[in-house]
């Protein structure tokens, strides 16, 4: 696990409480997965338990029993098939809100949830903004069926890029994680991505890969804590 800098869980909380300003009563809101977007959850939770009333669609099964816990009225894509927003971490972010996500392993639902809201909020702290998207593995979620196939053809289609790096199966307790989707994860290290749209395209287009960590034109917006500080980023 990557070392985080003092002071950043502080960040994290601050960017998350910000976050509150945007959601109104009425709403359906996503939920994110991911320590941040626990924050959110938590905080949003006081309201809902003081007479907020949200439908909260979560994007994962943990999110969903925090969820629960605080008191959410909880709701689905197919019962509320447009989200008036969706409250989410990410695990980089470039000046252009472009994102890496998935180092929780919820990427496939994140990205569906977010990409049925009419906004999604991003919210993170300082540390997470970059020049360049790919210091962070990038997550690629795949069918087990042929996983050893589909990894050969994520190799393939990212050498013609000229990216290359360490590749490995996202592994829990030993075994290859199953997402909540029943999936594994690969985990691509490819160093400084220089044209993430191509390679999402690229990404898009292999057989045997379900989604990847890549959010491209997804993000409305960035709330950013550092040092007691909010930051509010736009495209």
């Amino acid at each position: 696990m990557t070392e985080k800098a003092p002071g950043s869980d502080a960040d994290r909380r601050l960017a998350a409480e910000a976050a509150l300003d945007e959601v109104k009563s009425g709403m359906t809101v996503g939920l994110g997965t991911g320590r941040t977007a626990e924050y959110f959850v938590r905080a949003l939770g006081e309201r809902v338990r003081g007479g907020l009333k949200i439908v909260g669609v979560p994007t994962s099964e943990e999110v969903a029993r925090l969820a629960t816990t605080e008191g959410f009225q909880l709701g689905t894509l197919d019962s509320e098939p447009v989200l008036d927003l969706v409250v989410d971490g990410a695990d980089e972010i470039d000046p252009q809100l472009r994102l890496i996500k998935g180092g929780g392993g919820a990427l496939l639902r994140e990205k569906i949830v977010a990409s049925a809201a009419r906004r999604m909020i991003v919210i993170a702290e300082s540390a997470k903004l970059v020049e360049h998207l790919g210091a962070f593995p990038l997550p690629i979620e795949v069918i087990a069926f042929g996983l050893t196939a589909t990894r050969r053809h994520i190799e393939a289609a990212a050498s013609k890029l000229g990216l290359s790096g360490h590749f490995s199966v996202r592994e829990r307790g030993g075994v290859p994680l199953v997402t909540d989707s029943g999936n594994h994860i690969v985990d691509a290290s490819f160093g400084l991505i220089t044209d993430p749209d191509r390679l999402a395209t690229a990404l898009d287009g292999i057989t045997g890969v379900v989604e990847h960590g890549l959010f491209i034109r997804i993000a409305s917006g960035a709330i950013i804590g550092k040092d007691g500080m909010v930051r509010r980023l736009s495209p």
